[in-house]
C-alpha cells in the first residue's frame, strides 16, 4: 500500500503547481506513473476483499465494473488523440483558460489552410493570456494569410511592445525567447513591402541583431532587404556575416552570389554557386543560375557543365520550362539543331505562348532554310503575344523573301508601327514593300521619313539615292512611276535587315531580370532568403546594323570563337556583295 501510495503522490508532486508553477497543463503524460501506483492499489485491495467469502462475489462485480468503464472511457479517449485538433479541442473542455490550448487549436487549423477559424482561437489567445508574445505573432500571421496587413502590423507591433525595452543608458540583462525575436523579422517584412518604409524594415532587422548578434536570420533578411534597396556592399557584408555563423548553409551561399551578380562580378558568383553546390549538388536555384551564367558567358569551354547542370535542374523541376528553353538555347549556341528544336518543342509544350522559345524555334527554322516551318511558330507567338517586334520583323522577312506574300509582309510591318512609330527597322522594311509593288512615290517618301528617324543610317541614305535615281530614270522614259499590283521579278531587290542578334530569355509572368522572392528557411514561415527568378535578361531592342542580310542569328555576339567570328564577317562580305548589285540593278545598269 505503501509502494501504491508512494507511486502516485510523489511523481505528480513536480507537476501539481502546489509548490512552484511549471507554465504547463497537467498532461496525460505525468499521470503514466501515478496510473501504475493506482492499479497496484487496486488489485492488492481485490487480493484482500476476494479472499472474504461474503464479500467474494461483490469484488468480482466491482472489478468487472471498473474494467469495463475504464475500457470504454479508454477507447472514447483514443478518438481525442484521432488528429492535433480533436487533441487539443478536448483539452479546451476541461481547460479554458489556458493560452497555450487556444493557440495549439489555432495552429491546428492553420495548418488546415482554415485561416479565419484560426483566427478566433489565437485572438482568443490574446485574451486568456494578453502578454502572451506567442499568441500575438500568431495573430499577425493570419492577418498577413488573409492578406490584411493593416491588421497584421497591429498584431505584430503590440508582440513587439511586450518585448524587453531598451532604455538608453541603462544597462541590464534579460532572457529572450529566441523565437519571439522573430517579431521584428516577420514584421520589417510586412512593412517592406512598401517602397516608403524600407528604411524601416532596416532598423528592425538591426534592432533584433542588436539583441541578439548570433541571430542568423536576421543577417539573411536584411541582406535581402538591402539588395532589394540597392545597398550592394552593406548585403554582401550582411551574408558574410550570415557565413561565419553557418558556412554548411547552401542557400547563404547562393545568395551572396546573387549579390555579386549584382555587383557585376560573375567569377566570385561562379564561385559562390559551386560552393552551395558543394553542400548541397541538387540545390536548384544554385543549378539554374550558374548554368545561365556559363551559358552567358559566351565561352565554349563552359557549355558542358551548363549543359550538365540544366539536365540536373530539369530532373529536378520537370515542369519547369525554363530548364528546357535554355537547354535549347545552348543547343543553339553549339549548332545542334535538332537537340535544340527538341528541347525548344518541350518548353512550348510545357508552357503555352512561351514568347522567347516559340522566337527561337522559329528562328532556328528561318537559320537551317525551313523557312515554312518557321511561319506556324511565329503564327502562335503573335496569337499570345501580338505586339512582339521581332517576331512581326521574322514573319514578314519570310512571308516576304520565301512566300512572295507582300500584303502580309505589309500588314507585319504596318502592325510594328503601329506599336512603335519609330521603329526604324519595320519603317524601312515597309519602305521595300512600297518599291517591291513599284510604288516608286510612296518609297521615296517612306525613306525620307526612315532618314529623319535614323539621320546617320548610310544604307537608308543609299537606298533613297537610289530610289530617286530610278524615279528620275523613268521620267525621263516617260515610264509611270506607280504600278500597283506589279512586283519586281528580281529576289535580289529585298534590302530587309536582319533581326536583332539575340532574343531576352525572359519567360512569361515574371520580370524581367532577377526577382525578389524567398528560398530558404523563414521566420516563423515566412521565407526570407532571396532568391534570382528563373528568367533572366534580354531586351527587345533594335539592330541597327547595316547588314541587309537576312540570315537572323538570334545569339549574343560576346565571347564568339574565331569560327564564329569568321561566320560573321563572311556574311557580311556576302550582305555587301548582295547590297551593290542590288544598287546595280535599281540603277538600271
Amino acid at each position: 500500500v505503501l509502494q501504491a501510495l508512494s507511486f502516485i503522490v510523489l511523481p505528480f508532486i513536480p507537476a501539481s503547481n502546489l509548490f512552484f508553477p511549471v507554465g504547463f497543463v497537467v498532461a496525460e503524460r505525468v499521470l503514466y506513473v501515478p496510473s501504475m501506483g493506482f492499479c497496484v492499489l487496486v488489485a492488492h485491495g481485490f487480493k484482500i476483499i476476494s479472499h472474504k467469502g461474503y464479500l467474494k462475489k461483490i469484488s468480482w462485480l466491482v472489478i468487472g465494473l471498473l474494467l469495463a468503464t475504464h475500457a470504454v472511457k479508454t477507447f472514447k479517449r483514443n478518438w481525442d488523440w484521432e488528429s492535433e485538433y480533436t487533441l487539443f479541442t478536448s483539452a479546451l473542455k476541461v481547460n479554458k483558460n489556458n493560452a497555450k490550448l487556444w493557440n495549439n487549436v489555432g495552429h491546428a487549423l492553420e495548418n488546415q489552410n482554415n485561416y479565419d477559424t484560426a483566427l478566433r482561437y489565437f485572438l482568443q489567445a490574446t485574451r486568456v493570456q494578453p502578454d502572451d508574445i506567442g499568441a500575438h505573432m500568431n495573430v499577425g500571421r493570419t492577418y498577413k494569410n488573409l492578406n490584411k496587413s493593416r491588421e497584421a502590423e497591429d498584431a505584430y507591433l503590440v508582440a513587439k511592445s511586450l518585448m524587453p525595452q531598451v532604455i538608453p543608458g541603462k544597462k541590464y540583462a534579460t532572457r529572450v525567447a529566441p523565437n519571439h525575436l522573430n517579431v521584428y523579422i516577420n514584421l520589417a517584412n510586412l512593412i517592406r513591402a512598401n517602397e516608403s518604409r524600407l528604411e524601416e524594415a532596416d532598423q528592425l532587422y538591426r534592432q533584433a541583431i542588436s539583441m541578439r548578434p548570433d541571430f542568423k536570420q536576421a543577417y539573411i533578411s536584411r541582406g535581402e532587404l538591402l539588395l532589394k534597396m540597392n545597398k550592394l556592399s552593406e548585403a554582401r557584408d550582411a551574408y558574410l556575416r550570415a557565413l561565419e555563423l553557418d558556412r554548411t548553409n547552401a542557400d547563404l551561399w547562393y545568395n551572396l552570389a546573387i549579390v555579386n551578380i549584382e555587383m557585376k562580378d560573375p567569377s566570385e558568383a561562379l564561385k559562390n554557386f559551386n560552393h552551395a553546390l558543394e553542400l548541397n549538388p541538387r540545390h536548384k536555384l544554385a543549378l539554374f543560375n550558374s548554368a545561365l551564367l556559363m551559358q552567358e558567358s559566351g565561352e565554349p569551354k563552359f557549355r558542358p557543365e551548363a549543359n550538365r547542370r540544366f539536365l540536373i535542374y530539369v530532373e529536378e523541376e520537370p515542369e519547369d520550362a525554363n530548364g528546357y528553353f535554355n537547354l535549347g538555347m545552348l543547343a543553339m549556341d553549339a549548332n545542334e539543331n535538332v537537340a535544340a528544336e527538341r528541347w525548344m518543342k518541350r518548353a512550348i509544350g510545357l508552357q503555352a505562348g512561351f514568347r522567347s522559345a516559340l522566337f527561337n524555334l522559329a528562328l532556328l527554322y528561318s537559320q537551317s532554310k525551313r523557312e515554312v516551318d518557321a511561319l506556324p511558330a511565329l503564327d502562335e507567338l503573335l496569337r499570345h503575344h501580338p505586339e512582339h517586334i521581332k517576331g512581326l520583323i521574322l514573319k514578314g522577312d519570310i512571308l516576304m523573301n520565301h512566300k512572295k506574300d507582300t500584303n502580309g509582309a505589309k500588314a507585319c510591318f504596318e502592325r510594328i508601327l503601329s506599336v512603335d512609330p519609330t521603329n526604324v527597322q519595320g519603317k524601312h522594311n515597309l519602305c521595300v514593300v512600297y518599291f517591291e509593288e513599284r510604288d516608286l512615290p510612296r518609297a521615296e517618301r517612306c525613306l525620307e521619313e526612315t532618314l529623319a528617324l535614323a539621320p546617320n543610317e548610310e544604307y537608308v541614305k543609299r537606298h533613297l539615292s537610289i530610289v530617286r535615281s530610278k524615279m528620275a530614270a523613268m521620267s525621263s522614259a516617260g515610264q509611270p512611276l506607280t504600278a500597283r499590283g506589279e512586283t519586281t521579278s528580281a529576289q535580289d531587290e529585298k534590302p530587309l535587315k536582319g533581326v536583332e542578334d539575340r532574343e531576352e530569355e525572359v519567360s512569361e509572368g515574371e520580370e524581367e531580370g532577377r526577382g525578389a522572392d524567398a528560398v530558404g528557411k523563414g521566420a516563423e514561415n515566412e521565407k526570407n532568403v532571396r532568391k534570382s527568378s528563373t528568367e533572366r535578361l534580354g531586351g527587345e531592342g533594335v539592330d541597327q546594323s547595316e547588314s541587309l542580310d537576312s540570315s537572323q542569328s538570334d545569339k549574343r555576339t560576346k565571347g564568339k570563337s574565331t569560327k564564329e567570328i569568321s561566320d560573321i564577317e563572311g556574311k557580311r562580305a556576302a550582305a555587301l556583295k548582295r547590297l551593290e548589285e542590288i544598287e546595280r540593278i535599281l540603277s538600271g545598269d
